[in-house]
């Protein structure tokens, strides 16, 4: 490891004096007790916990005020902190902090890669920059670090290297860094991942890796930072608006006063009448044909009765919860249904929202230029394509899910979309329609066509369904 990186804890260690050769360091991963520490070692492990130092600086307090048999110690102590993830690393220039290396994940044990003077290299395109608490941050899904940019001159460096080049040319960019510097800064990106090695014909490294080539940079970065792993994020139920924001309503209150009364079945009969379960999941399968005769009001009615209405309303998790035929994380559900009518007997054509707790269409619209497109989207997505009769997009109320759930609210909502796709193939296999679902909408169109905000309700699924050919 050189030398030049500035040590210290990070943000979320504290350090107490429990006697004179005795410490208490408290973080994330637990509380550890050094005892019988030597004079030295005492004033070395409190400057880790002040403004940090170079490993050279903290063995000169470590030599000065003990013998060279603490070093062996002093270094231990190091190599244990950094495992532990507490450890920050910091490249200075001119005597002021440029970029900090800040582990981010107890999972992910760090290793150092020098750079090369004279090797090329470009920045990951896994690598992002966003605005964080201390400043503007870099992180890449690839690593359990992020690095944050101190200095105007660390963002000018990042933005550099989005092309190849080496650390001797970066340093003849930018004023005020030297050659040492960018090389320890080269250092820092590369042991976080961040960065490619470009070999001499061209060929960027991190390119001829297979499976990375697979991955989107979106889908790495969503698969990273909403699992466990790569991040030190809360995730799962930290109800982190509780007292702050109102949670939303169970059930959205009705769209518009223009309303459809839907047939509901007799559930108890549909048990003893239904198809076998084995045949209906045996059977079940997307039908891109849509029969000649429309859908009728009384199928569709059934239809959402079986898969999605209320069934009963209850508290829980200091908000209002349902119950409905799917299964749901926290049984928030979130997800709301919007019907385009394209063809179904005794419902005018256009666009409606449906009240699963009165079991009711309420319509939005009539066939508007917006609506037309959701239903041509919906129909080029298919293959072969096809024009549905019925078009049902999901949209998810997605605060209803992140006012409990932190960092996997996003990952939980399509989880839901799944559960509520295979809940429609079956009920619509049971009854004897076309269903098929739709691997991709336009979420703007949606927005348009509803009036809903982006933010709060954007739709994250598209279902088709319909009458069988026969």
């Amino acid at each position: 490891m050189p030398q030049p990186f500035v040590l210290a804890f990070t943000k979320n260690v504290s350090l107490s004096e429990e006697s004179s050769d005795s410490l208490v360091l408290k973080s994330p991963e637990g509380t550890f007790n050094l005892k019988q520490l030597s004079p030295g070692l005492l004033a070395a492990i409190k400057i880790l916990a002040a403004d940090g130092g170079t490993e050279e600086y903290l063995s000169q307090q470590v030599l000065q005020a003990d013998s060279f048999s603490s070093l062996p110690k002093l270094y231990y102590y190091i190599e244990q902190f950094i495992n532990l993830g507490i450890i920050c690393h910091t490249v200075c220039a001119d005597g002021l902090p440029l970029a900090t290396l800040v582990p981010i994940s107890k999972f992910e044990k760090l290793q150092f890669f020098d750079a090369k003077p004279d090797k090329k290299y470009v920045l990951s395109r896994f690598a992002y920059c966003h605005q964080g608490k201390d400043g503007m941050v870099l992180e890449s899904p690839l690593c359990g670090a992020q690095i944050i940019l101190t200095d105007w001159r660390s963002g000018a460096i990042a933005t550099c290297i989005t092309k190849p080049q080496t650390a001797n040319e970066l340093s003849n960019l930018i004023p005020g860094i030297s050659l040492e510097t960018a090389v320890m800064f080269f250092s820092l990106l590369n042991s976080a991942a961040m960065l490619s090695e470009v070999e001499e014909d061209g060929k960027v490294v991190e390119k001829e890796n297979d499976t990375l080539t697979q991955w989107e940079f979106h889908d790495l970065l969503f698969h990273s930072r909403s699992r466990g792993g790569r991040h030190n994020n809360p995730v799962g139920k930290s109800f982190r608006f509780v007292n702050e924001i109102k949670p939303l309503p169970v059930v959205k209150p009705k769209v518009s006063n223009d309303i459809i009364e839907l047939y509901k079945p007799d559930i108890e009969k549909l048990k003893e009448e239904d198809y076998p379960f084995t045949r209906i999941l045996e059977e079940r399968k997307s039908i891109r044909v849509q029969g000649n005769e429309p859908i009728t009001d009384k199928q569709l009615g059934e239809f959402l009765y079986r898969t999605a209405r209320v069934r009963s309303i209850f508290p829980k998790d200091q908000k209002e919860c349902s119950n409905r035929p799917y299964p749901n994380g926290g049984a928030c559900y979130e997800i709301e249904l919007y019907i385009i009518i394209n063809s179904c007997e005794n419902i005018p054509d256009g666009i409606y929202h449906y009240c699963p707790l009165d079991h009711q269409l309420c319509r939005i619209s009539e066939r508007t230029t917006y609506v037309k497109a959701l239903l041509k989207s919906a129909e080029l997505a298919t293959n072969p394509p096809c024009n549905p009769q019925i078009l049902i997009i999901l949209a998810s109320r997605l605060p209803r899910v992140s006012w409990n759930y932190e960092s996997m609210a996003y990952a939980l909502t399509l989880k839901h979309v799944g559960v509520l796709y295979q809940t429609m193939y079956l009920v619509a296999t049971a009854m004897n329609l076309a269903p098929c679902a739709v691997g991709g909408g336009n979420s703007s169109l949606f927005a348009a066509a509803t009036g809903c905000d982006y933010y709060a309700e954007s739709s994250v699924g598209e279902f088709m369904l319909g009458s069988r050919y026969s």
